[in-house]
């Protein structure tokens, strides 16, 4: 079964809007279609993310959102993938690695200096896929603070 990574279109809004309700689901957030189409629909229209889809014989199985960055020390664009999930049924046949590696190739072609992702220390199964794929786990260490 071949997988098709491609650039979502407005064409794919429904069919993201039920995979990305998915993904928030899968972090704990409730169910909200509506809601995740209104906010695929602005990032994609304004142009504020790139989003990859990929599809299984036509079916939409998984996502990569990329979100634009600036790094000032190199003064050079870089991406965040953001957002990455596969449906459940169809985890470990590649679709991921797939994602990572169109994601890989739309940041080289954009001309950024890097594409960076961030994912929790005990989410082994994530950190070995990103690996695999020749991502690195750096030094750095990012820190956050909640405005909610």
């Amino acid at each position: 079964m071949s997988t098709t990574i491609a650039h979502a279109q407005p064409a794919d809004l429904d069919a993201l809007a039920a995979l990305f309700d998915a993904y928030r689901q899968f972090y704990g957030q409730p169910s909200d279609l509506a809601a995740a189409r209104d906010w695929l629909r602005n990032r994609l229209r304004f142009g504020e993310s790139r989003v990859l889809l990929a599809r299984r014989n036509r079916d939409a199985v998984g996502f990569a959102q990329l979100y634009p960055m600036f790094s000032s020390v190199r003064m050079a664009r870089t991406w965040i993938l953001n957002d990455l999930f596969v449906l459940p049924a169809t985890r470990r046949q590649g679709i991921a690695r797939s994602l990572l590696d169109a994601a890989a190739d739309f940041a080289r072609q954009d001309g950024a200096a890097a594409i960076q992702l961030e994912t929790t220390q005990d989410n082994a199964a994530a950190r070995a896929t990103y690996r695999a794929a020749g991502w690195h786990e750096d030094a750095t260490q990012w820190y956050s603070l909640s405005l909610a």
